[in-house]
């Protein structure tokens, strides 16, 4: 079997098989998984290499591009701000970003940006990718442009768009970027190896992703309405090519916050263990139990526009259990482009999170996440 390094409490064994064979099967190249219990770390674990041609192998510090995982860092900052009553997350947008009542957008929240319920999950201007590291460019067309769609209990999956929405509000409410904000208030505090901006400093250490093949069912999506809303969120840039930025230093370098973090299994996990302590993590509480109660509030549920199957979003902007993602109902999850993934669940507080180089073709976490959520959970009641 693939050699598994790291550490690992022998109850949680079936964690480290399920990694060992997906490596051994090629499904993954290198990945590393952490899980976290009751604020005890009782999986920390990785395995494989680096690069696709497995020359370098992975190592304990190793980072990785985690796609929509990161935005479940933007969630946290969101509810340590409103606990503090820096911001409101059922207050307009508009409040702390004037622009952005243009075109009809005065009465949407910021629970609504959280939850891909904005109508705004792209852009209307054509954009290149190298757009996405001009931070001034994505926030000032957003706000000119009209909303896509008018109820604000559908769900669009914001696939890029959600992390500047979010991060210019915390920015025009803080005076800082949310990066920054990130990194002194949580990452820093937590010692988490995890990054919204990479610093080059940290090059050294990147396993750059292996992009997926193409996924058809998308392309077909795309070509047969140009103008649908799956079209325009995800042909422009065209999402074929998505798979290739992280290999550019300026989107590491970037705050991308919807999906250019930077991070690996530990560094996750730590942090969203936060959450599965209902805002508390050994002793340091980030936001109180009140308003760890706006993650459970549903916001929409039902087939989402871009995504394509049941989604159940909380007002906090955490996927919560349904049809497609059954989980407990004390759970909450999101993951990213091609696999990585990170649950929660408060009932038994328990944070497992997988984090690989290898993409598969599924836009937000797939079976190989699952698979090691499964044997995490079975091993509390082995």
């Amino acid at each position: 079997m693939a050699e598994i390094k790291g550490t690992y409490n022998e109850k949680f064994a079936g964690v480290a098989e399920s990694l060992s064979k997906s490596l051994d099967a090629g499904t993954d190249v290198g990945a590393s998984v952490c899980v976290i219990h009751k604020g005890e770390v009782v999986v920390d674990i990785w395995g494989g290499y680096k690069e696709e041609a497995k020359v370098n192998e992975w190592q304990e510090d190793t980072l990785v591009n985690v796609w929509s995982t990161t935005k479940t860092m933007t969630f946290l900052v969101s509810l340590m701000l409103h606990d503090r009553g820096v911001i409101n997350i059922n207050d307009p947008v508009a409040k702390y970003w004037p622009e952005f009542a243009q075109n009809g957008k005065s009465d949407i929240t910021v629970k609504n940006i959280l939850s891909h319920t904005a109508g705004l999950s792209g852009w209307d201007v054509e954009l290149k990718a190298e757009d996405y590291a001009n931070w001034d460019f994505c926030v000032e067309s957003l706000a000119a442009q009209a909303p896509w769609w008018s109820d604000r209990k559908q769900s669009g999956y914001h696939a890029i768009s959600q992390g500047y929405l979010i991060g210019e509000v915390v920015r025009r409410a803080t005076g800082t970027t949310i990066g920054q904000f990130f990194k002194n208030e949580v990452a820093d505090v937590l010692g988490a190896d995890f990054y919204i901006g990479l610093p080059e400093s940290e090059e050294g250490r990147v396993s750059l992703v292996i992009p997926p093949a193409a996924n058809a069912d998308l392309t077909a999506a795309i070509m047969a309405d140009p103008t649908s809303v799956v079209a325009k969120t995800f042909g422009n840039p065209k999402w074929s090519e998505a798979a290739t930025m992280p290999h550019n230093r300026w989107w590491r370098a970037a705050e991308i916050p919807a999906a250019g973090g930077h991070g690996n299994a530990k560094s996750v996990a730590t942090i969203q263990s936060i959450i599965a302590n209902k805002g508390d993590y050994n002793g340091k509480r980030f936001f109180s139990e009140k308003t760890n109660e706006l993650i459970f509030e549903t916001q929409a549920n039902g087939i989402d526009l871009n995504l394509g199957v049941d989604s159940h979003f909380g007002g906090a902007g955490y996927g919560l259990a349904s049809a497609t993602v059954p989980l407990g109902p004390a759970s909450c999850y999101w993951g990213g482009y091609g696999g990585s993934i990170i649950t929660m669940d408060q009932d038994l507080g328990i944070t497992v999170s997988y984090m690989m180089n290898k993409m598969l073709q599924t836009v937000v976490g797939d079976s190989r996440g699952g698979d090691i959520g499964v044997a995490a959970v079975t091993a509390l009641f082995s």
